[in-house]
C-alpha cells in the first residue's frame, strides 16, 4: 500500500516502514561516524522503540557492540493498515544489527507489569547471564499498578494555581492563549505512579534478585527540567513532581546496588519534539522558538547526538562522573546555556501567529514531529508502494 500520514491533534494515526527504517539507519550511522565507545557490552533498554530509548540501543549496539534486548509496547501492522512507527523503528534495528552480527532481540508488551518483567528475566538468564546497563525510558499516559490492579492516569496540569500563557499549533501556526486548571492531590498522585520511579525500582529489584545485574551495573533514567517559561505546567506541575519522584528513586536503587558496586542515575536531556512533549501545552512553541536559537549557535542536537553525547563524555569516558548538586547527569546543558535562554525568552515576548515563522523555527519542529512517524524522511519515495505488515526478526513470543 501506499502511505500517507493521517493526524489527530498531537497524534500521527499512520506510520511509515521506510521512512522509519531510513530513520534508524541514519541514526546507526552517526554513532558509527564518532568512533568507537569504551561502552557496555550487555544491555537492557526499557522503552526501546522511539525517541531516547531507541538512540540508547542503538548507541549501545553500533558504539560499544553490545547485545541489547529491547522492551517496548508497540501495535504491530496488518492487511491495509499500519504498524506504530516504534514496530517499524525496532524492525529496522534488528535487521541492522542482525547484518551486524550483533546479539538483539525483543519483548512486546505493558513493562509496567509482572509478566512482561519475568519473560524478560527469563530471556537474559538463557541468552546474556547478566546485564551491565539498564536504560528505562518509558513515556506512558497510563499505569496498571501490577501489585493492586489499579489503573493510573497520567495529566498535564500545574499545582500552584491556575496557569495561562501562550502555546501554538503546531499544524496550523497558530499561538493562542491556553488556560489549564490545577491537579487535585489525587491526579499528582495518578501521576506520579506513572511517570515517577516505582516502576524502574520494581526493574531493577527483580533484575537483582534473580543476579542478573552484574558486578558495576549502571541503570540510567531520563528526565528533563526546562526553563523558567514553561516551569508553571511542567517542572512545578504535575509531571515534575513525578519527575522529582523519579530522581529520588535513582539514590533509593543506588544504595540497593551497593554490594555490586552499582550506581542509578538520572540523565537531565534536552526539549526535543517527541509525541510525549507535543501534548503538552506551551512546549511546542518553546521548542520552535530553542530550535532557532540553538541551530544559528550550531549547537542543536536531537536524541543521537545526545545520547552518544550521554555516553562518550559522561557514562563511559573513563573520567569521573561529573554530576549536578542533585546528583544529575545534565546533558541539558547546551540548552540552558544563559545566552540560549536569555534570547528564547526575548523572542516568546514576541511570538505571535504572524511573527512566530520569522523568529521559531516552527518548521523544523513539524519535520521532527512528521519524522517520528517516518514521514517527510529524505531520499525516501512516499508515491511507491510499501509492505505495511513488518516481522520483527528477534521479538519473542
Amino acid at each position: 500500500m501506499t502511505i500517507s500520514p493521517r493526524t489527530r491533534g498531537f497524534i500521527c494515526l499512520t506510520s511509515h516502514p521506510e521512512g522509519c527504517k531510513q530513520n534508524v539507519l541514519k541514526q546507526i550511522n552517526y554513532v558509527k561516524s564518532k568512533g568507537p565507545v569504551n561502552g557496555p557490552k550487555k544491555v537492557l533498554v526499557i522503552g526501546a522503540s522511539t525517541g531516547f530509548g531507541l538512540a540508547s540501543r542503538i548507541t549501545s549496539a553500533f558504539g560499544a557492540g553490545a547485545s541489547t534486548i529491547g522492551v517496548y509496547f508497540e501495535k504491530p501492522g496488518s492487511p491495509g493498515k499500519t504498524a506504530s512507527a516504534g514496530w517499524y523503528n525496532t524492525a529496522a534495528f534488528e535487521d541492522f544489527a542482525n547484518e551486524a552480527g550483533l546479539y538483539a532481540k525483543s519483548i512486546n508488551g505493558d513493562a509496567f507489569s509482572n509478566e512482561i518483567k519475568q519473560q524478560t528475566i527469563e530471556l537474559i538468564k538463557a541468552d546474556l547471564g547478566q546485564i551491565d546497563l539498564v536504560i528505562y525510558s518509558l513515556a506512558s499516559p497510563k499505569r496498571v499498578h501490577p501489585l493492586t490492579g489499579e489503573t493510573h492516569n497520567s495529566v498535564l496540569k500545574p499545582i500552584e494555581g491556575d496557569f495561562s500563557d501562550k502555546t501554538v499549533d503546531f499544524h496550523t501556526g497558530i499561538v493562542s492563549t491556553v488556560s489549564i486548571t490545577p491537579a487535585n492531590d489525587e491526579e499528582i498522585k495518578n501521576t506520579v505512579a506513572v511517570m515517577g520511579g516505582e516502576d524502574w525500582e520494581m526493574w531493577i529489584d527483580a533484575l537483582k534478585k534473580e543476579g542478573l545485574l552484574a558486578q558495576g551495573a549502571t541503570t540510567v533514567a531520563y528526565s528533563y527540567i526546562g526553563p523558567e517559561v514553561t516551569e508553571p505546567v511542567y517542572r512545578k506541575g504535575t509531571i515534575g513532581r513525578a519527575k522529582d519522584h523519579l530522581e529520588a528513586t535513582a539514590f533509593t536503587i543506588t544504595d540497593k546496588l551497593q554490594d555490586i558496586g552499582g550506581k542509578a542515575y538520572v540523565s537531565v536531556n534536552k526539549a526535543l519534539v517527541t509525541q510525549a512533549s507535543s501534548a503538552i501545552p506551551v512546549i511546542p512553541l518553546y521548542i520552535s522558538l530553542l530550535y532557532k536559537v540553538m541551530k544559528a549557535k550550531g549547537i542543536h542536537e536531537g536524541c543521537i547526538e545526545q545520547i552518544s553525547r550521554l555516553f562518550r563524555e559522561h557514562l563511559y569516558s573513563g573520567n569521573a562522573l561529573q554530576t549536578d548538586e542533585k546528583g544529575r547527569i545534565r546533558i541539558d546543558d547546551w540548552e540552558m546555556r544563559a545566552d540560549v535562554q536569555e534570547e528564547v525568552f526575548t523572542q516568546w515576548q514576541k511570538a505571535t501567529t504572524e511573527t512566530l515563522p520569522e523568529i521559531g523555527d516552527l518548521e523544523g519542529y513539524k519535520q521532527d514531529f512528521f519524522n517520528l512517524f517516518g514521514f517527510e524522511v529524505a531520499g525516501v519515495n512516499y508515491d511507491a508502494e510499501v509492505e505495511e505488515v513488518v516481522a520483527i526478526r528477534g521479538l519473542q513470543d
